[in-house]
């Protein structure tokens, strides 16, 4: 892929959802999702191949976000406007708006890595394998975390 807009095309998609996943604001999801291609744009001779050019972006997303977060986290954390579109599947259950909100205060409870590896594959839909490689980790790593992320929010939701 020489022509950035080819890379751009590609990954927009996939970049956008899991910066969503992030932060949950559609506005601030694409806004670093910009961001974050322009940064890539900017600095592609810097991509030497050792990841997946995926994982390189998500990333450049990842920092762009947390960057932006210790700048406006009262923005970022508001949760009136930080609830997705569509609402979380636990377990085939469907929640309603009021659970989801108190779902995403208690996932925001949780340490690293166990709540960006659980947003990641629950809000991001990323494959293990992709979640291990944005950590520098296997995917059993990821499936790991996962599973107790998993286990200490269906504890907490009880």
């Amino acid at each position: 892929m020489t022509d950035f807009s080819e890379i751009y095309s590609e990954y927009f998609s996939g970049v956008y959802k899991y910066v969503l996943s992030l932060c949950m604001n559609e506005s601030i999801a694409e806004e670093i999702t910009q961001e974050t291609f322009f940064k890539a744009m900017r600095h592609i001779d810097k991509f030497n191949g050792s990841c997946k050019l995926y994982v390189w972006l998500c990333q450049i997303a990842k920092h762009t976000y947390f960057t932006l977060y210790k700048k406006k986290k009262p923005l970022l954390s508001d949760l009136d406007t930080g609830i997705p579109d569509t609402l979380f599947n636990l377990e085939a259950c469907y929640i309603n708006k009021d659970t989801a909100k108190r779902l995403h205060i208690e996932l925001n409870k949780l340490r690293d890595p166990y709540k960006e590896v659980f947003t990641l594959r629950v809000f991001g839909e990323l494959p293990f394998s992709q979640i291990g490689e944005l950590f520098g980790k296997t995917d059993s790593w990821a499936r790991l975390i996962f599973y107790r992320a998993k286990k200490q929010l269906q504890e907490v939701m009880k």
